[in-house]
């Protein structure tokens, strides 16, 4: 009888930078390969770009848009997409930093904390196992340049990896709120 099979390791997508407005997020091989940019003339647009390295093609997937005093708001599909307001695509929880979203499959995700990383799991999932975990970067001794990258861990389910573009939209929205929340802190301390 043959050993079972080994599960397939999780994708890690890499970024460049600590950015959540202009950075790359790319597996190691660039299999999957995403660019996040706000250009200098639409300060105010967020697009995100799949690559395709094999035939060289570029699409921009979504789209976040931040309005001046308001709330932002997505849209998928490029220039064909409706633009939804971001607090009706992620529901945030109201008590913690982290949100739900609905992927293609009307499959419900949640992004939770847990140790101070945010964690996507199953919405309905009573294990809570996590199926995406964010990896902060590292630095050299807390100051010079960044010793190890952060990255995205995503498990290989074939439900995730065909919602990778919600995935990232939706980990960008909870992450600029858990970022925005923690500099109020800091502001309303001083």
């Amino acid at each position: 009888m043959p050993p079972p099979a080994k599960p397939r390791p999780p994708h890690k997508l890499e970024m460049t930078t600590n950015s959540l407005r202009n950075t790359t997020l790319a597996s190691d091989n660039d299999s999957i390969f995403y660019e996040v940019v706000t250009r200098f003339w639409h300060p105010h647009l967020t697009k995100i770009n799949k690559t395709d390295m094999e035939n060289r093609i570029v699409e921009t997937v979504a789209e976040i848009e931040h309005l001046k005093g308001g709330q932002p708001r997505v849209r998928f599909g490029g220039e064909n997409g409706q633009w939804i307001p971001a607090e009706e695509f992620v529901k945030y929880d109201e008590d913690t930093i982290g949100g739900t979203f609905v992927a293609d499959a009307n499959v419900a995700y949640r992004w939770k904390t847990h140790k101070g990383r945010l964690q996507l799991v199953k919405a309905d999932d009573d294990e809570q196992t996590p199926i995406a975990e964010f990896h902060p970067h590292k630095r050299h001794f807390l100051v010079f340049r960044m010793s190890k990258h952060a990255y995205l861990e995503v498990k290989p389910l074939p439900e995730v990896t065909s919602a990778l573009e919600r995935l990232i939209v939706s980990y960008l929205l909870v992450e600029r709120r858990r970022r925005d929340t923690r500099l109020r802190v800091k502001l309303e301390r001083s």
